[in-house]
């Protein structure tokens, strides 16, 4: 295993800024090439959970929950991995973080939902699912670090 100390001047903010000449390479077709197939990925296999796991109308939507909480377990876990732990291929991190997770995750789907909840005269629902999904996919992303965290020093002890 290759191990690594972070790089203090990466970006913590996913947005391009053209001034910066070292961003300006995140467009670059091989970049969008590698989300594009993650984000394929990641919507289909969310899909798959959504159309196996249906909420009928004023039901807690379990599939979306799932899925965003998952989804931000496993963000939480890959982003300690590439950033602190491994010296991965510069893709790895657009491929899997931006491109399966974040078309795995579904926040828009998340507060459609709310607003069906809410026509379908479920407010109290809709209230639960709205707060029980922030706090924990909050929870989860702290969780899949800590974790990753964890067990890296597990394996380096």
């Amino acid at each position: 295993m290759r191990f690594l100390v972070p790089e203090p001047d990466l970006p913590t903010d996913s947005d391009v800024d053209f001034a910066i000449p070292r961003q300006r390479s995140e467009l670059h077709p091989s970049v969008i090439a590698a989300i594009s197939a993650g984000g394929a990925l990641g919507a289909l296999a969310r899909y798959g959970i959504g159309h196996a796991w249906p909420a009928p109308a004023g039901a807690f939507p379990w599939a979306t929950f799932v899925v965003n909480v998952t989804g931000c377990l496993l963000i939480g876990a890959l982003m300690v991995a590439v950033t602190e732990v491994f010296a991965t291929h510069h893709l790895v991190r657009p491929f899997l973080g931006v491109g399966v997770l974040g078309g795995y995750t579904t926040f828009s789907t998340y507060s459609v939902e709310i607003r069906n909840l809410i026509g379908a005269h479920a407010p109290g629902t809709a209230v639960i699912y709205l707060a029980a999904t922030l706090v924990a996919a909050l929870a989860a992303v702290f969780l899949g670090m800590t974790a990753a965290r964890v067990v890296t020093w597990l394996v380096t002890a």
